[in-house]
């Protein structure tokens, strides 16, 4: 499940191998070891195994399962520095731990509980040189989203938090200069005490925020139009221009059509894209994961709902690519478009017995 595109050589995987260690590839199984030789790029995903247990598997561009860590429950979205080579799953949401660990095998995993009166969002991200990791989390008490503090130089010790100006708060992401933090907050009011109930659809609050990553005051705050009051933003990715993707779960009646992909940037009001009917109808109103491929220009989407994948242009925003993919789950981007996975065991060209989650990230930096 890939989008064709330019390849990249090996450049990605040399780096991967020399971040991994010596130890880390002597200690693989012929078939993963093979595999890693082999591919252009290495990725990470969430899965639940055929016997209800969970993990997190490094896999080859492929689809070869390298690599795989238990969970002690599901996990939802993941951060990585490329500098650090830690990777962290964080728990599906109302869930109270993140896992760290360290792809260069130089240290056992982190497990990260969450501050009282919190909990996980599922979403996270590094700062750029990597000191930092920044969380989603709710603030259940006080109907708010912040964002968690983490020093990642000090064993992962939360040292702050800072608001996101909004509730609900999903997708986080940090520009490439790590002077602002991008929060999706997706407007829905939820309490561990009721699990994942939505306990606000009739007045949902969803808006993207820009925070100062080094005060956390607010810089800009977009709240969606009325007539989008039940649009939640959930996801987001950047490009190399510095716009802000945007994906959208909408909460509404069935039979709405509302846009469910835009973009915008600091100083600019949202734009967002006038798909064509038969995509948005069969993205189902439901878009579960977004992704920029900087090095081609394009967007992809997925949808598990309406078992979609589809690929925008991202100059244009025009559709390059849009497919049938049943329980489309995760994507990133790929050295050839885009890696897709699915619910039911599938990434790129191979099918594994288990059920990858919501998403995936690229274990390399995607510029």
């Amino acid at each position: 499940m890939r989008a064709a595109g330019r390849p990249s050589g090996a450049i990605e995987r040399r780096a991967f191998l020399r971040m991994a260690g010596v130890g880390f590839v002597a200690a693989l199984a012929p078939r993963p070891s093979f595999a890693l030789s082999r591919t252009d790029a290495v990725f990470a995903s969430g899965y639940r195994d055929h016997d209800g247990t969970f993990g997190i598997a490094v896999l080859a561009e492929d689809g070869t399962v390298i690599d795989r860590t238990p969970l002690p429950a599901r996990s939802h979205g993941m951060a990585f520095s490329p500098l650090t080579g830690h990777l962290v799953a964080f728990a599906r949401r109302p869930g109270t731990f993140a896992l760290v660990i360290d792809r260069t095998g130089r240290a056992e995993p982190v497990t990260i509980a969450a501050a009282e009166d919190r909990h996980f969002f599922g979403h996270g991200c590094f700062s750029p040189d990597g000191r930092l990791l920044y969380a989603s989390e709710n603030d259940f008490d006080n109907r708010r989203g912040v964002i968690g503090l983490y020093d990642a130089r000090d064993g992962y010790r939360r040292i702050g938090e800072y608001q996101t100006y909004g509730i609900g708060t999903h997708d986080l992401s940090v520009s490439d200069d790590g002077k602002l933090l991008i929060a999706a907050n997706g407007g829905i009011e939820t309490h561990p005490d009721f699990g994942r109930t939505k306990l606000n659809l009739d007045h949902m609050e969803p808006s993207l925020a820009l925070i100062d990553a080094a005060t956390g005051a607010l810089v800009e705050r977009h709240a969606l139009p009325e007539k989008l009051r039940q649009l939640s933003t959930r996801h987001i990715d950047l490009d190399d221009k510095g716009q802000i993707w945007f994906a959208c779960q909408y909460e509404g009646p069935r039979n709405d059509l509302p846009p469910l992909v835009g973009h915008f940037g600091k100083g600019e009001d949202l734009t967002f894209l006038s798909l064509p009917a038969e995509t948005t109808i069969g993205l189902a109103n439901y878009v579960g994961a977004i992704a920029v491929n900087r090095s081609e220009g394009l967007v992809g989407l997925t949808s598990p709902n309406g078992g979609r994948f589809v690929v925008l242009e991202a100059e244009s925003g025009r559709i390059i690519r849009d497919d049938a993919v049943t329980d489309a789950a995760g994507i990133a981007a790929a050295p050839h478009g885009f890696a897709v996975s699915s619910y039911d065991g599938r990434f790129a060209g191979r099918r594994e017995p288990v059920a990858w989650d919501q998403h995936i990230a690229k274990l390399l930096a995607n510029h």
